[in-house]
């Protein structure tokens, strides 16, 4: 009988979905633990940093350690922490003596899944036979923006009718998706892009100049999307004046939706599309979207520029997977594991940065912005390095 690969597919649609909803359902309760458990905003931020913290370490295991347990045992235990992960939430605060340590242990529990399936969904995909993996990689990536539009948009409802006291009820609702998911990966076909045993080995990989230029691409990619989207909340109640609610719709929402648009536009057309020129443009957009936002005196410039940034980074995680992958097509587990990770330090190095520019501007957070500018232009000009590297490989080739 045929493999059912768009079964496959499906199931790491809702594996982003999942990866998503990990990453975007704690943060739009950060308030409510404060005044519920009497928790200090800043022992509140610990949240976020732990999420992270776990995913890079998984990243980290998974080249080493999901070859031997494989592909198929890994994604459903994926699922599987990603849904207690959720449920725990709902419970362990109120079970443990300390609300935090309960809602601590719950993100690293779901953390683990969604360092699993970031890692590993790219790979499974890659191993299937689709034509055009470049644009079917770009569409899958595309699932992660609308699961982060999803979470905002269906928990503000949720909580606009059934009041935020309700949020345990949703995260159990929540944990239904990577139960389900379950199922999906059970039952799919999973191949492996490599054949046991060919696969790279990290020291090999690391001899390897474009492997090291993708990982400086991966992490300007990372910083330069979470940089922008994590902040845009602030930036628009802050330049608008808008409420919290408006402020997560208009900011972080709609900067989601745009760069989905990105990764859809690519996923339906990236056949007839020239990735590198693609990403360039992508870069040079970006560039200028930090800029309107930091520089422009127009609030609504601002809003503009932080919302097309979302465009601009949109093609930039997964087509660096693309032409890594297709220019070292043995990479295998640990090539994917290793630019996760580097996307990860990306992300969780680049708001850092532009907050502590802000705190030590005086709260300007458009000076933060401002200094957000260099990873878009490292990113640039990584991205001319990889032509050139690009162009010795072939003529060594000829």
């Amino acid at each position: 009988m045929a493999k059912n690969y768009k079964k496959t597919l499906r199931a790491c649609y809702l594996g982003f979905i999942t990866q998503a909803i990990a990453a975007n359902f704690a943060p739009l309760l950060f308030l409510k633990f404060h005044k519920e458990y009497q928790i200090p905003l800043g022992k509140i931020a610990l949240i976020s940093t732990v999420f992270f913290l776990t995913q890079l370490v998984v990243d980290v295991l998974c080249s080493f350690f999901a070859d031997r347990i494989g592909y198929r045992k890994c994604v459903v235990a994926s699922e599987l922490c990603s849904a207690l992960g959720l449920l725990g939430l709902a419970f362990l605060p109120g079970l443990l003596p300390s609300p935090l340590a309960g809602i601590l242990v719950s993100v690293v529990v779901y953390a683990v899944g969604s360092g699993l399936i970031e890692v590993l969904g790219s790979p499974i995909v890659e191993a299937c036979p689709f034509e055009h993996k470049e644009a079917v990689m770009s569409l899958l990536h595309s699932f992660y923006c609308w699961g982060s539009v999803g979470v905002v948009a269906v928990s503000t409802l949720f909580f606009a009718v059934f009041g935020i006291d309700s949020w345990k009820w949703l995260a159990c609702l929540w944990a239904l998706v990577p139960l389900y998911n379950i199922y999906n990966f059970v039952t799919c076909p999973i191949e492996h892009p490599v054949e046991d045993g060919k696969g790279m080995k990290v020291s090999s990989l690391l001899r390897t100049p474009l492997f090291w230029v993708s990982i400086v691409l991966m992490v300007c990619a990372g910083a330069s999307e979470l940089s922008m989207s994590q902040w845009a909340s602030a930036y628009t109640e802050a330049a608008l004046g808008l409420s919290k609610a408006m402020g997560d719709l208009t900011g972080p929402c709609l900067f989601a939706v745009t760069m989905g648009i990105s990764r859809v536009i690519f996923g339906k057309y990236g056949h007839k599309l020239d990735l590198m020129k693609f990403m360039t443009g992508s870069a040079c957009l970006c560039l200028a979207c930090y800029g309107l936002a930091s520089l422009s005196d127009s609030p609504l410039l601002g809003l503009a520029g932080c919302v097309l940034c979302g465009f601009s980074v949109g093609i930039m995680w997964p087509g660096t997977i693309s032409v890594c992958s297709g220019r070292l097509p043995n990479g295998g587990t640990a090539m994917f594991a290793l630019l996760a990770m580097a996307g990860d330090l990306g992300g969780a190095f680049g708001p850092g940065l532009v907050g502590s520019i802000t705190q030590s501007a005086g709260n300007d957070l458009r000076k933060g912005m401002l200094v957000g500018c260099v990873f878009p232009l490292v990113l640039l000009l990584s991205l001319f390095l990889l032509k050139s590297l690009r162009k010795e490989s072939s003529q060594i080739k000829n």
